[in-house]
């Protein structure tokens, strides 16, 4: 109850204080003890927080109006004070009316000037305090100067330069100008002390080859290792050692790396001196002690700054001087010297270590030349292998020689009958090919008929079509093959004439017949000579002599160089794809070069052929070193090189019989040429063919030669051929005219008779020139008649030359269009196959 009153009590005094409102009368009237206040003071105490709180949070929320409302009052109270300053004024003014507002202005502007002239003389002041103590400065620079200390001469010459650009005048002022003029030339004159101070620690006598390298004079105060600091003052260290490398390499270094020199001075020591005398050997290995001597005394006596500094100048002339005139020329081409190389490597890679020791850099190319000293062999082989190839072309051809090519083959039973019938016989076998003859005649000519080819005559020797052994022959030994004709011959795929039925050079083939297990087939051996250039036996013997050496490389795994032997295997093919990329040029410029470049190449793939099969036969070889070899490709290369020496030739000559028989225009439809001018012409085209044959018989095997010989031919009678049949018609003198070319071409046939043939030998042009039978049957066919074109036709052989058509076409162009004519040409086109 007593709690409550107090509650009571302390709410009335509350809202009385906080809104006046009085109590009611019941709380009003009541007696209040002591006990009664402490409640009430707790809600007076309660109803304090209550407002400040409120009234903090109030203040909160009017913060910035209150700040804005102080800002405001201060400017106010500012204004009102300015105001009443302003008023005071005024009143002192009114008082003392004698003291003017220009007395005032002008004494203001008086106590200013006073102020800038004190501040000025300050500044002058501290002006003259900096120059003096630059000039202060350079007189301590020169004191130092004379007396030669040129360290104490540089720290002061910098202070100095600090000083001067720290004085607050400008540079265009004339004291400025002054001090720097005199530090510029106090530099000028400290450097030339300094100079002379350093002529006199580092002494070099380029004409009598002395060098001396002193740490400290007892005339001089400066030391060899305070240069440097001199060095860098004057920013020349790098340039202070590029003079001092080329003056010792003109004193010592150089003459004893000059190998062309004819007497090489030694380099000996002596006390603080190096010196060039006395005479040396030309061994590497005494080179390199001698370089020793200079390097090992020039890290002793030289601060390691000036060492790499040095190195910098010195070994990007040295090494590559070092490396290309006496490392490169003392690499084996061989391995004949190899243990001379042995000594050169060792050499070098002792004293890349020495350098090393003593702190040098800049050697790494000799280093890399150490470590990779079996590719610098290689490369040196590689290089000499080459060169070789490329003197040897540029030495031109040399004299022809004669070489043999000789192959076996199988044949049938009824290939042996045409060699029997063009009497060839067995060589030391009794069964000879009369068992095989059946009565045919020894003496019986064979009308055969080779293989030809537009664009490269044909195969030489014609090899591999009818292979009853399953392998074919090699590609390079034969021309390009042949577009075969609609006849076929047994003795076609042989190459054999009608005179030179084997062995085309010699006139007599050698054939071996050996007996077989199967009587229907037996082995013959040929033989034919042909000529080649002084260029296939050097390159053989390279290939031969670098192979060996690879070999050896191979079995011998304590060689330095053995890591070599892979790139010496492969070094045959550069030294073929050399061959075959400069010898056309060399070989264009003889007579029948392309020819003899046809048959190098050839014998060349022959001679590899054999070396890679006698290779893997050899006993003395390891296992490596046989699988190693690869010259198939190289080989498959060089025949495909030598087709295309014979393509290239062909098609050479080929183009100029064309051209002179007129070009793309038809012979016989020029304009103003008559029948000397076309006679001419012709006899042009025959002379040719006849100097091309007279050049080629001394380079060409037989066979080749009539088949290379035999397609010039035929590309005449097809030209010829190919315009007659383009005209429109033929008249009788053209028809003449015509005649007497042919008779003039057909002149050729003497090519193919041996000079010892018989009066009625039969020329074997036919066999080689496609289109020669054709030429001559049109021949007869434009000198005959209605009667004897229909009995070229149908009694003789004119339907095996030509077709049905081109025979109607030639009766059109020659003979009017009559009764007979319709009669004739019906009764042709009646019998297209009389025989």
């Amino acid at each position: 109850m007593s709690e409550i009153k107090g509650d009571q009590i302390g709410r009335a005094l509350v809202e009385f204080s906080l809104s006046g409102t009085f109590p009611e009368e019941d709380i009003s009237s009541r007696r209040i003890g002591l006990q009664d206040l402490a409640p009430a003071l707790q809600s007076l105490a309660a109803a304090k927080t209550r407002l400040e709180s409120d009234i903090h949070e109030i203040n909160e929320e009017t913060a910035p109006d209150v700040n804005q409302w102080i800002a405001n009052a201060k400017s106010l109270e500012d204004d009102v004070n300015r105001t009443r300053s302003w008023a005071n004024d005024i009143v002192r003014r009114s008082q003392a009316p004698d003291v003017s507002g220009k007395t005032i202005q002008e004494a203001e502007e008086k106590v200013e000037f006073l102020r800038r002239e004190a501040e000025y003389n300050q500044q002058v002041r501290h002006a003259l305090k900096c120059i003096k103590h630059v000039n202060e400065l350079l007189d301590q620079v020169e004191q130092a100067r004379d007396e030669r200390r040129i360290l104490d001469s540089l720290h002061l010459l910098e202070k100095s330069w600090t000083a001067l650009d720290a004085i607050p005048v400008s540079k265009s002022c004339r004291v400025m100008k002054l001090l720097d003029m005199r530090a510029f030339e106090l530099k000028s004159a400290v450097h030339d002390v300094f100079d002379r101070v350093w002529d006199s620690l580092v002494r070099i006598d380029t004409k009598n080859g002395r060098v001396a390298v002193f740490q400290s004079r007892e005339d001089e105060q400066m030391r060899l290792v305070d240069a440097v600091v001199g060095l860098k003052a004057y920013k020349e260290v790098d340039q202070r050692m590029a003079s001092f490398w080329h003056s010792l390499d003109e004193a010592i270094v150089g003459p004893r790396t000059d190998i062309e020199t004819r007497e090489l001075p030694k380099i000996q020591s002596e006390r603080s001196h190096i010196i060039r005398s006395g005479s040396a050997d030309r061994t590497i290995t005494s080179m390199f002690s001698d370089l020793d001597q200079v390097m090992t005394y020039l890290s002793e006596r030289l601060p390691e700054e000036l060492v790499y500094s040095l190195c910098s100048t010195m070994m990007p002339d040295l090494i590559p001087r070092i490396i290309g005139t006496w490392l490169d020329i003392a690499v084996p081409a061989s391995l004949a010297e190899m243990d001379e190389f042995q000594k050169v490597t060792e050499a070098a890679r002792a004293f890349c270590n020495r350098l090393g020791s003593i702190r040098f850099s800049g050697f790494e190319e000799l280093q890399e030349w150490v470590d990779d000293a079996p590719k610098v062999w290689l490369s040196k082989c590689r290089e000499t292998a080459l060169d070789s190839v490329r003197t040897k072309l540029a030495q031109g051809l040399g004299e022809p020689k004669e070489v043999e090519r000789v192959e076996t083959q199988t044949i049938s039973r009824s290939e042996g009958k045409g060699l029997a019938s063009n009497g060839v016989a067995p060589l030391g076998n009794d069964d000879d090919w009369s068992a095989w003859d059946d009565g045919v005649q020894d003496t019986q000519d064979v009308d055969t008929k080779l293989e030809t080819n537009e664009d490269d005559g044909t195969d030489a020797w014609g090899w591999g079509e009818d292979d009853t052994a399953g392998e074919q022959p090699e590609a390079s030994a034969e021309p390009p093959p042949a577009e075969p004709q609609t006849e076929e011959d047994p003795t076609e795929a042989w190459g054999w004439g009608e005179e030179d039925t084997a062995e085309p050079t010699s006139g007599e083939p050698v054939a071996k017949a050996a007996p077989s297990q199967n009587k229907q087939t037996r082995e013959l051996t040929l033989k034919e000579t042909y000529n080649i250039s002084s260029m296939p036996e050097p390159v053989l013997a390279l290939v031969s002599a670098v192979l060996n050496d690879a070999a050896l490389l191979v079995a011998s795994e304590g060689n330095p160089v053995a890591t070599a032997a892979a790139g010496l295997f492969s070094l045959p093919t550069l030294i073929l794809a050399m061959f075959r990329a400069v010898s056309p040029y060399y070989y264009t410029l003889n007579m029948g070069g392309n020819m003899f470049l046809y048959n190098d190449a050839t014998y060349l793939s022959e001679r590899l052929s054999d070396l890679a099969r006698d290779w893997k036969a050899r006993e003395d070889l390891t296992s490596r070193a046989i699988a190693m070899l690869r010259l198939d490709n190289d080989v498959k290369a060089l025949q495909s090189f030598a087709n295309r020496a014979y393509a290239s030739e062909m098609s050479t000559q080929k183009t100029v019989l064309r051209d002179l028989l007129g070009g793309s225009q038809n012979l016989l439809q020029q304009d103003g040429p008559g029948a000397s001018d076309l006679e001419a012409q012709v006899d042009s085209a025959t002379g040719h063919v006849r100097a091309l044959a007279a050049a080629w018989s001394a380079i060409l095997s037989k066979s080749a030669w009539s088949q290379a010989v035999g397609s010039l031919v035929d590309a005449i009678a097809a030209k010829l051929m190919a315009d007659v049949m383009d005209l429109s018609g033929i008249g009788q003198d053209e028809a003449y005219n015509i005649a007497n070319l042919i008779v003039r071409i057909t002149e050729l046939d003497n090519l193919f008779l041996s000079p010892d043939a018989p009066k009625d030998a039969v020329p074997a042009t036919a066999e080689y020139a496609s289109s020669w039978l054709r030429l001559k049957y049109l021949s007869e066919v434009l000198q005959s008649n209605l009667q004897d074109v229909r009995y070229l036709w149908m009694e003789s052989e004119l339907s095996l030359y030509f077709t049905v058509e081109e025979v109607v076409e030639l009766i059109g162009l020659s003979f009017v269009d009559n009764a007979r004519t319709r009669e004739v040409v019906r009764e042709i086109e009646a019998n297209p196959r009389p025989r």
